[in-house]
């Protein structure tokens, strides 16, 4: 294993580093050289240096000096004249934001050339990390998950592309793109910071990526004109300000793309802000919403005295939390500081333009735990299922004063009323565990949480027996993360969630009784300090009467498995005579009309209190109705199968299906139904039988007479 000077680096620890955070056994002293061998054990595990995309291995003296070779495209910062240089002339961009992983890959044309139709010259665009490195030794770029092809896509259409590589990329995306995975082994790793632990599979994740981005930087041939390193560093507040981390990384952003990438940096607009997230040699921009330009840039010209303006993030929207109102910017407001910002000559990143959808498990959570809902729709230009607006028409016209616009936009894709869907009772959770836990139930002394269990999101079963007659005990889950759901002997006896205190259930039972928790993992947290405290599952101990209850097994839950069991569980449900608060799968199927198109449509779940729904196997998502602000879930029309065939789905209700599904045909059976409908509906809450309740913002929180979107967002993440 080669070890290297760390000086030859041009790094300089301080004391406090490495007598706090460097008690690695990997560093050694060596006189008065400080010499580091586990940063390169973390990516290079035998004594060759790293392969570039071209196959050239470079040697580990050119770390920080790599190159790329000078042609005729180039991007550039002019300092002197306050302007970016693309070619040799002056150049402003006007961009707006896509998530890929937030889109169906056969989309990604649709979205692009719509953003390209608005007259964007750009896409900015995150990389999260969990997507593309879902286990330590997997690595996955194919299909949604393939961004060659989406940078590759935008090229074609006329877009160039602002790159955010992260590490860590926020975006109220699940863990802020960490993997679930990175503190496995250390829950005392501080996370963004140059602790080992964490600096090991950063380089290693970095190693992977970055040379894959490399040909597709501007100077190479490809549309990539920035690239950004790590995100809002400045608002990691309660960690200290580790700056040999953000110098680090800039290092590494140069050894392996070379030292021509433009970098850069985004906090949000505050001195307090950029004090923290900003390193040198790496451009600084900040971010704010509608409200005065002026104001919202002179934190970035304190720092940066020379350079363009950029506002790299320039809110449309807002995002939306389970259980709170939804978040609305009208477009009169979005349009008036575009129009102030681009009169100052500012670059200017919407974000976002096209929101898109937290399929599956993959939404965030923002501190003091707020989950936020399924649609990641933002109030944005085009909708979540990609669909033009008003605010996408004004921002074009407002473009076209600007520039030349291209004179077409593409059709909308389709939606389609597809109807009622009746659902019926499948098996509850208990009845249907050995096929959606189909590796079985491990044995452990005591709970372990999700990721010791190397299940990275959803659900857990744990099971404990009772091991002596109880009556009225108080069973405290204070240790659940995030909701869980009691049964004892099979039948539900309450549930708790993390921000509805006091999380006690009080139980009556019989020795040799089981006591299971379904316990949901709602999304973990994407912002602040609070991201190095995100377990999940039991992350302690239970108590019986303060009696700490041992012997567990716990159960990882895959609902694909429900719906490639589907007969199985149907078998089972001819038996089965569980209440219906308890966890419970449900089943309903449609076919389409002979000449009918599959097209988008979307799940309404009014009537339904909190689940997640599958469609012919494809986790669409969380559903939650009765909190709102989000009833209807959006369904791609690609999920759609074609006549003849049979569309299925399933839906794992946690809080008790409506009335008509009770199993023994007492109830009315035409309310045990869901309906696939061609709107969408966002901004309310399903009460009673199914009425619907508006909850929406009040705009006045955004207008634009000095209302600091950098204020709200201290608060909201």
């Amino acid at each position: 294993m080669t070890m290297i000077p760390l000086h030859s680096f041009g790094l300089v620890l301080t004391s406090s580093l490495l007598l706090g955070g460097w008690s690695s056994p990997c560093i050694c002293l060596c006189g008065n050289i400080v010499w580091v061998s586990c940063l390169f054990q973390f990516v290079y595990t035998h004594e060759d240096p790293p392969v570039g995309t071209n196959g050239h291995r470079y040697p580990f003296q050119r770390f920080f000096g790599l190159s790329s070779p000078s042609g005729r495209r180039n991007f550039s910062i002019d300092y002197e004249h306050d302007t970016f240089i693309k070619d040799g002339k002056p150049f402003r961009y006007i961009s707006g934001s896509i998530h890929y992983s937030r889109i169906p890959f056969p989309y990604w044309q649709d979205r692009l050339r719509k953003m390209h139709a608005a007259g964007l010259d750009a896409i900015q665009v995150y990389v999260p990390w969990n997507v593309h490195q879902p286990q330590y030794d997997e690595f996955d770029f194919e299909g949604q998950s393939d961004l060659v092809r989406f940078i590759k896509l935008a090229d074609q259409i006329g877009l160039l592309v602002i790159l955010r590589a992260g590490p860590y990329i926020c975006a109220e995306w699940e863990y802020g793109g960490f993997p679930y995975w990175l503190k496995q082994a250390n829950q005392s790793m501080i996370l963004r910071s140059m602790d080992p632990g964490y600096m090991k599979p950063v380089m290693k994740w970095f190693s992977v990526l970055l040379p894959k981005i490399k040909p597709f930087l501007y100077q190479n041939g490809g549309p990539i004109i920035m690239v950004q390193i790590e995100n809002e560093y400045g608002s990691y507040r309660g960690v200290s300000c580790d700056h040999e981390y953000m110098v680090y990384l800039r290092e590494m952003f140069h050894y392996y793309l070379g030292k021509e990438v433009v970098l850069f940096t985004t906090d949000g607009s505050g001195v307090d802000y950029l004090k923290c997230g900003t390193v040198d040699g790496v451009y600084a921009t900040v971010d704010f919403g509608p409200g005065n330009a002026r104001q919202g840039f002179d934190p970035m010209k304190k720092w940066n005295p020379e350079g363009p303006l950029v506002n790299s993030e320039y809110y449309t929207g807002w995002l939306d939390y389970w259980g709170q109102k939804w978040n609305y910017v009208p477009t009169t407001t979005v349009i008036k500081t575009m129009r102030d910002m681009l009169d100052m000559g500012a670059s200017v990143n919407l974000y976002m333009f096209e929101g898109g959808t937290n399929f599956g498990y993959m939404n965030g959570a923002d501190p003091v735990y707020k989950p936020v809902v399924t649609s990641y729709g933002y109030d944005a230009p085009l909708t979540e299922a990609g669909d033009t607006t008003d605010k996408y028409m004004a921002i074009r016209t407002l473009i076209s004063k600007y520039k030349v616009v291209p004179p077409n936009i593409p059709p909308n894709v389709t939606t389609e009323d597809y109807g009622i869907v009746h659902m019926k009772k499948m098996a509850s959770i208990i009845k249907a565990l050995s096929v959606v836990s189909h590796q079985g139930c491990i044995e452990t002394t005591y709970p372990i949480t999700m990721e010791q269990a190397r299940q990275p999101c959803g659900y857990v079963l744990y099971r404990a027996v009772l091991t002596r007659d109880i009556e009225n005990a108080i069973l405290d889950l204070n240790v659940v993360r995030d909701r869980g759901y009691v049964m004892l002997n099979e039948i539900s006896v309450g549930m708790v969630y993390r921000n509805s205190p006091p999380m006690t259930v009080n139980i009556t039972g019989r020795k040799g009784q089981k006591l299971d928790i379904l316990v949901e993992n709602m999304g973990r947290i994407n912002y602040g300090a609070e991201i190095n405290e995100n377990q999940k599952g039991l992350v302690g101990n239970v108590t019986l009467d303060k009696t700490i209850l041992t012997s567990w097994q716990y159960c990882n839950i895959n609902l694909e498995h429900v719906f490639n069991s589907a007969n199985v569980l149907h078998n089972i449900s001819s038996i089965s005579s569980d209440l219906m608060t308890t966890p419970t799968f449900y089943q309903g199927s449609f076919v389409l009309n002979i000449g009918q198109v599959p097209a988008d449509t979307y799940l309404n779940m009014c009537g339904w209190n909190k689940g997640q729904a599958l469609i012919n196997g494809f986790n669409v998502g969380r559903y939650w109705p009765t909190a709102g602000p989000q009833v209807t879930l959006y369904v791609p029309g690609i999920l759609i199968k074609p006549y003849p065939e049979v569309n299925v789905v399933v839906l794992f209700e946690l809080m008790g299906a409506p009335s008509g599904c009770h199993g023994d045909g007492q109830g009315d059976q035409t309310r045990c139904d869901i309906r696939l409908e061609k709107e969408s509906i966002m901004g309310a809450k399903c009460v009673g039988n199914g009425d619907i309740v508006t909850l929406r913002s009040a705009s006045k929180n955004m207008s634009v007479n000095g209302w600091k979107w950098m204020d709200q967002k201290q608060l909201v993440k």
